[in-house]
Order: structure tokens, then sequence, then C-alpha cells
């Protein structure tokens, strides 16, 4: 059975361009524009992977990220975080909420692929 992964970001071309990376590799790919509506998504249902940016509107991905770890049924789904932040300041805070990856954008399908691949058990 595939594997899936939820991709949170504003920006739809990111989605997109993730979304068929990762179907091309045999996942299955939800997709939520801002963190608001990610956090619609997780309705029980297994969930492998979240991949989130940091700047949305309605609900920053910092912000989504502790509400994720607030879910009993998600406290231990691994979240990356795909954003253009690159500081050392907001590493750690995506750190300290639950982040257990941070890829900057722009990326490579490879990129994204090869810390999907660390972070999903098979």
């Amino acid at each position: 059975m595939a594997k899936t992964i939820l991709i949170v970001d504003d920006s739809a071309s990111i989605r997109q361009v993730s979304s068929i990376t990762l179907k091309g590799a045999g996942y299955e790919v939800l997709e939520a524009q801002d963190g608001k509506a990610g956090l619609g998504k997780l309705d029980g249902r297994k969930i492998h992977l979240i991949i989130t940016d940091i700047n949305m509107p309605i609900m920053d991905g910092i912000t989504f990220i502790y509400e994720v770890k607030k879910l009993p049924a998600y406290r231990f789904t691994p979240i990356m975080v795909l954003t253009t932040e690159s500081e050392d300041r907001k590493k750690a805070q995506g750190r300290e909420a639950g982040a257990k990856a941070w890829v900057v954008k722009p990326f490579q399908p490879a990129q994204i692929l090869d810390a999907v691949s660390k972070l999903i058990l098979p």
C-alpha cells in the first residue's frame, strides 16, 4: 500500500512540483494551502509524513507543527519543513516545534525524495 504524504504550502506551484515528484516515486499525496486547511486533512487517516512551508497566511508552519503534535493520532508523524527560510533561529524554532528535517527552496526533486526516504520507514 502506498505511503501517504500531506503537503502544506500556500504556493500552488510548490505543491504541484512536490506532488508530481512524490507521486512519481509511488507516494499518495494530499495537499493543503495553509496550516488551518492542513489540520483539516488530519481526520484520523494514516499520514506517513507531513511537508510544510513556514510562511503561510491564516496559520504559519511553526504554529501548524505545534498543533499537529497536540493531536494524539499524529504526535509521532514526522514533519519536514520546505521553506525559503534558512536562518538558524527559524530552524531552531522548527526543531523545537517538532520538525525532523529542513529543506530550503528552491530545491531539486532528488533532495525531497532523499529526505522523504529517510523520514518514512519502509
